[in-house]
C-alpha cells in the first residue's frame, strides 16, 4: 500500500461497514414499533406486512445504486465510493428519526419513509460492491477471502451493536416509553455512526490493483490506441455471463442473511412468543457468531477455493432450514438462539466464499459496475423480498415453519444452478480475471 498499512486498509474498509449495516438494521429490529406508528391499526398483520414491503422496496434503490457508484468507482477509485456512500445513509437514517408517523400527517408519512428507506437503499447498493472490490485488491497475495471476510464480518457487527443499543434503551426508558417515542434514538444515532465511518476512511488510499489498471486504461486513451474500445466491449460481452452467475448463486446467502438479520427478530417474538428483550439477544448472539465465523470460513476458502465452500454452505441451509424454524418456534431462548446459530453458521460457510468470489469474477476495470449491477439485484429480488415472503407464508399457510421451505426451494434451484456453472476463482488474476478466461496470478 502506497500510504496506509495492510492492517490499516482492512481495517478502515471494514469499519465503515458497521456504520453502514448499523443504519440499515434499525428498522428490521423495530419494525413492530415502525408499525404501530406509520401504518392504520385496524390490522395489526397488514400493517406488519406493510412494514416489511416498505423494507423491500428500499431493495429497489439497491441496482441503481450499484449503476451509479459503480460507475463511480471504476472510474474515481473505490474510496470515491466508499467515502459517500456512509454520508448517504447517514442522512437517510437521521430523517426516520425525524419523521412523523401516521396519526400526524396521515398517508404522507409511509410515503416518507419510503423516501428515506430508498436513499439508504441507494447507499448500501454503492457501499458493498465498493468495500468487496476494495478488500479483494487489498489483500495480500492468497488471502483474498480472508481479507474479504474479514472486513465484511463487520457487517454483522452493525445488526449485533443495534440490537445490543437497542436493549439497552429499553432498559433504562421501559418498553412503553421506547413504543411511545424512545425508537427513534438509535435512528439519531446511527446518523453520527455513520458519519465517523465517513472520517475514518477519508484517510485511505486506493489499492494498487485498481491504481495500476486506471493508469493503463489513460494511457491506451492518450494513445488514441484502435483496439482500445473494442477490447472494452469484448469484456462486457464476457462479462455478462458474470452476471447471471452472481445472480443464480445469490438466493442461499440473500436469503438466509435476510432471514437471520432481517426477519428472525420479528419471528421469534410473534411465532415463538418471546419478549423483545429475548429475541434481541438470541438474535443479536447468532448475528455475533456468523461474525465470528466468516474469517475461520474465509481461510478454509483461501485454502481449498470458492467452489467447495459454496457446496457445503448451501447444503449446510438446506438440511438445517427446517430445524432452523421449528427450534426458533419453539418459545424458548436456547431453542430460538439455536436455531438461528444453525442459519448464522450456513450463511458464514457460503458467504466466506461468496463475498469475495463474485468480485473475482470481473476484471479490474469494470468490476465495480458489473458486480454493483448485477449483484444489487440479485440481493433485491431474492433478499429484500424475504422478511415480506416470510411474514405472508406464516400468515397465509398458518405453519410456522413455512420460510423454512422457501429457503430451501431458493436454495436447491436456483443457487444450485449457480453452484453447478460456476468456475473456481480462487487463482484468477484480478486484472483479467472474466468467466471461462481464468488466468493463474504469475505473482
Amino acid at each position: 500500500m502506497s500510504r496506509t498499512s495492510g492492517r490499516r486498509t482492512l481495517l478502515g474498509g471494514a469499519i465503515g461497514n458497521i456504520g453502514e449495516q448499523f443504519d440499515y438494521s434499525i428498522y428490521a429490529l423495530v419494525a413492530p414499533t415502525i408499525a404501530l406508528h406509520f401504518f392504520p391499526q385496524a390490522d395489526p398483520v397488514a400493517a406488519l406486512l406493510s412494514t416489511f414491503a416498505v423494507f423491500a422496496v428500499s431493495f429497489v434503490a439497491r441496482p441503481f445504486g450499484g449503476l451509479l457508484f459503480g460507475y463511480i468507482g471504476d472510474k474515481h477509485g473505490r474510496l470515491a465510493v466508499l467515502t459517500w456512500t456512509v454520508v448517504l445513509m447517514a442522512a437517510g437514517t437521521m430523517l426516520v428519526g425525524l419523521l412523523p408517523g401516521y396519526e400526524s400527517i396521515g398517508v404522507l408519512a409511509p410515503a416518507l419513509l419510503v423516501v428515506c428507506r430508498l436513499l439508504q437503499g441507494l447507499s448500501l447498493g454503492g457501499e458493498t460492491t465498493g468495500v468487496e472490490s476494495f478488500l479483494a485488491e487489498s489483500a495480500p497475495d492468497g488471502k483474498r477471502a480472508t481479507w474479504t471476510a474479514t472486513g465484511m464480518s463487520f457487517v454483522s457487527w452493525g445488526p449485533a451493536l443495534v440490537a445490543l443499543v437497542i436493549v439497552g434503551i429499553r432498559s433504562v426508558m421501559g418498553d412503553e416509553a421506547f413504543t411511545a417515542w424512545g425508537w427513534r434514538i438509535p435512528f439519531l444515532l446511527g446518523g453520527l455512526v455513520a458519519l465517523i465511518g465517513y472520517l475514518l476512511r477519508r484517510t485511505l488510499d486506493d489499492s494498487d490493483e485498481f491504481t495500476e489498471a486506471a493508469a493503463e486504461q489513460r494511457a491506451a486513451a492518450a494513445r488514441n490506441d484502435p483496439g482500445t474500445d473494442a477490447a472494452a466491449l469484448g469484456r462486457w460481452q464476457r462479462a455478462r455471463r458474470s452476471m447471471v452467475l452472481v445472480v443464480l448463486l445469490q438466493p442461499p446467502m440473500a436469503v438466509g442473511a435476510f432471514l437471520l438479520e432481517g426477519y428472525m427478530y420479528t419471528y421469534v417474538v410473534r411465532e415463538g412468543g418471546l419478549s423483545a428483550r429475548e429475541a434481541l439477544f438470541s438474535n443479536s448472539g447468532a448475528i455475533i457468531t456468523m461474525a465470528l465465523l466468516l474469517p475461520v470460513m474465509g481461510r478454509l476458502s483461501d485454502r481449498f477455493g470458492r467452489r467447495p465452500m459454496y457446496a457445503a454452505g448451501a447444503l449446510w441451509l438446506f438440511v438445517t432450514a427446517y430445524p432452523t424454524f421449528l427450534l426458533a418456534g419453539s418459545g424458548s431462548f436456547v431453542g430460538a438462539l439455536s436455531g438461528q446459530m444453525m442459519l448464522a453458521v450456513g450463511v458464514a460457510i457460503y458467504s466466506s466464499a461468496l463475498l469475495v468470489g463474485l468480485v473475482e469474477l470481473f476484471p479490474t476495470a469494470l468490476r465495480c459496475r458489473g458486480h454493483g449491477i448485477s449483484y444489487n439485484v440479485a440481493v433485491a429480488v431474492f433478499g429484500g423480498t424475504t422478511p415480506f415472503i416470510a411474514t405472508a407464508l406464516v400468515a397465509t399457510t398458518g405453519s410456522s415453519v413455512a420460510p423454512a421451505f422457501y429457503a430451501m426451494a431458493m436454495i436447491g434451484t436456483i443457487g444450485l444452478v449457480g453452484i453447478l456453472l460456476v468456475p473456481e476463482t480462487r487463482d484468477v488474476t484480478l486484472r483479467t480475471s472474466i468467466y471461462g478466461e481464468p488466468v493463474a496470478d504469475p505473482r
